[in-house]
């Protein structure tokens, strides 16, 4: 028994399909224990009240996967390092992520809870900071994406000011190809331009007004906002609730993966000789002596029905088996009497 963060998503190691989202609160089981055996009582009747014959239970599903955990968040925060991202969610939040001046700052997602009326609030995540060439592994790469993979909405915070010498508009260029590069599901998603930083501007509105004629043109909602002083926070968080009414809810992945229990007949039985020894093998074969008990007298008479029953004595007769040759089953070797 695993217990995982809700939103954790099952994935066949093998192939990467998906097995399982854990989205909700429902337990799920990925790999079943095999079927239990039967006791000795099972066996008893009337005239063999005291069965010395029991049969082992089955051994379970083995299967290899990868738990990927993908944050439950409404929101998520996008933006090149040092853009405010952390400032924002502290403040509209009970967040605490590091916040300063430099970058990579935020090293792993955070979620903060966004109260926006007495029973009114959305998920918040704050991603750390994409740069120029995260698809190629620079910076963080897209190490923390996939927290992002399930929001509704993004806020891309982009600096207005260029206090660190870079074009506004060139930035959410940059940073929605960088999205593209890891999905065109998430490059698509609605988005919210967010100027922040307007309190570095001073009486020199032509950034801002350059970035917001652009996100008009790209067809994306455009909000100025000072994380720094407070100006146009509010206006965001309600900006922010209001298109959420309008979107569907937190994507959910539908199961990818089919589990095909490969079918077990006596066709499947392989009788070779290999040097001096007589080989029986297959999955019929296996689950015959699975259920075998060597050390019980009744169970080994069971066994010789079976593989009478099969054709295996016959098949073994064919290639020239003869009395006191060795024989294997599976793990165990056994000496050939007629």
């Amino acid at each position: 028994m695993i217990r995982v963060p809700r939103g954790t998503v099952i994935r066949d190691q093998a192939t990467g399909q998906v097995i399982k989202d854990l989205s909700g609160d429902e337990p799920f089981v990925v790999a079943k224990g095999g079927n239990g055996g039967w006791g000795n009582t099972h066996f008893a009747t009337p005239t063999r009240q005291a069965p010395r014959f029991a049969k082992p239970g089955q051994p379970g599903v083995e299967r290899e996967i990868v738990l990927e955990l993908k944050l439950l968040a409404d929101v998520g925060l996008v933006g090149f390092p040092n853009v405010g991202k952390s400032t924002l969610l502290s403040m509209v939040s009970a967040a605490r992520p590091k916040i300063a001046n430099y970058h990579f700052t935020t090293l792993v997602p955070n979620l903060g809870v966004v109260r926006v009326g007495e029973e009114q609030s959305f998920v918040m995540a704050d991603i750390p900071g994409i740069i120029e060439g995260a698809a190629g592994g620079a910076g963080l790469g897209h190490d923390f994406l996939r927290h992002i993979d399930r929001c509704r909405l993004l806020l891309h915070l982009v600096d207005v000011s260029g206090s660190e010498g870079r074009d506004p508009v060139q930035d959410v260029e940059t940073i929605n190809a960088e999205l593209a590069g890891y999905s065109e599901f998430l490059a698509a998603r609605p988005q919210i331009i967010v100027a922040n930083k307007t309190d570095l501007l001073g009486d020199d509105r032509a950034p801002a007004e350059r970035l917001r004629a652009y996100a008009a043109e790209k067809g994306f909602d455009f909000l100025e906002l000072s994380a720094a002083t407070n100006t146009g926070v509010q206006e965001l968080i309600h900006k922010t609730w209001d298109s959420l009414q309008e979107l569907p809810p937190v994507f959910v992945y539908e199961p990818e993966f089919v589990e095909t229990e490969p079918e077990v007949t006596e066709r499947d039985i392989k009788v070779e000789k290999v040097e001096d020894y007589f080989v029986i093998s297959g999955a019929w074969v296996d689950k015959l002596m699975g259920s075998v008990n060597t050390d019980d007298y009744e169970s080994r008479m069971y066994m010789d029905r079976m593989l009478k029953n099969a054709g295996v004595y016959d098949r073994l007769e064919e290639l020239g088996v003869n009395e006191g040759d060795f024989v294997v089953i599976g793990e165990i070797e056994f000496e050939y009497v007629r």
